[in-house]
């Protein structure tokens, strides 16, 4: 785990925190949200649950920095793998350049970027992320989360950006294999329940507008097309699977 900060600026300290750190960073955590709202939705959890989740982290596996200005905590931020998990300022320290140099730290940390989410209604933080260089990857309408607040994936792409890019579309595509895998098997299944109907054109009708919802810039249109592929291919896999299922059975007979 790198442990060397860069310069400081002005009277601004950035360290590796310590154990005895985090019911400090769990303080500033609970002040900067309860600060941010409504810009952030109000935390769920009361101070002491907040510092008991807080003091358990395992700082082997977790790079938490902080951020203090004559010896007073005024931000941190946590690191783990490519994530970008947290970055907190006190909200008396706001518009001083803590957070930036938090961020610049992040990057000289991960020159290979970086991901982070961010509330879709954190308008600020929004705009301190693309000020300085992240983009917008995707939206959602905030399941994922326990606030059921949307948010947003935002990244900085690291020195290689290309590489970058290709890294995250190297995981969704094997993510969008397992499930083609999944809805292959799922279509050879239902085969045998539909008793000769053909395709019902109406429900992968439907079904192309429920992913609309999902991913808006594809369009129920385009989105039509796609399921009508994958409909298509499945069946035509299932099918092919009977026929050597039928030609073993068949030899075996014989």
């Amino acid at each position: 785990m790198p442990t060397d900060a860069p310069e400081p600026t002005v009277d601004l300290t950035l360290r590796l925190a310590t154990r005895e750190d985090l019911p400090a960073i769990a303080e500033l955590y609970t002040r900067v949200r309860d600060a941010a709202f409504p810009a952030m939705p109000r935390g769920l959890h009361p101070p002491h649950e907040v510092l008991a989740h807080v003091t358990g982290w395992d700082l082997a596996t977790r790079e938490v920095w902080f951020a203090e200005r004559d010896g007073a905590p005024i931000g941190y931020a946590v690191l783990h793998d490519d994530w970008l998990d947290s970055l907190y300022v006190a909200p008396e320290a706001a518009g001083q350049g803590v957070g930036g140099a938090l961020l610049d730290l992040a990057k000289q940390l991960r020159p290979g970027g970086f991901c982070l989410w961010v509330f879709e209604s954190n308008a600020p933080a929004r705009a301190f992320y693309e000020h300085r260089g992240l983009v917008d990857l995707e939206r959602t309408d905030g399941t994922g989360n326990e606030e059921r607040a949307p948010d947003i994936r935002m990244a900085w792409p690291g020195t290689e950006p290309l590489e970058f890019f290709r890294g995250l579309i190297d995981d969704v595509d094997g993510q969008l294999g397992d499930l083609l895998a999944r809805r292959a098997a799922l279509t050879r299944a239902v085969q045998a329940h539909k008793r000769g109907l053909g395709r019902d054109r109406d429900r992968e009708r439907g079904i192309a507008e429920a992913m609309a919802l999902r991913a808006p810039d594809l369009g129920s249109d385009r989105l039509s097309r796609i399921v009508d592929a994958i409909i298509t291919e499945s069946l035509d896999a299932a099918a092919s699977s009977a026929d050597v299922a039928a030609s073993i059975d068949g030899d075996a007979a014989r």
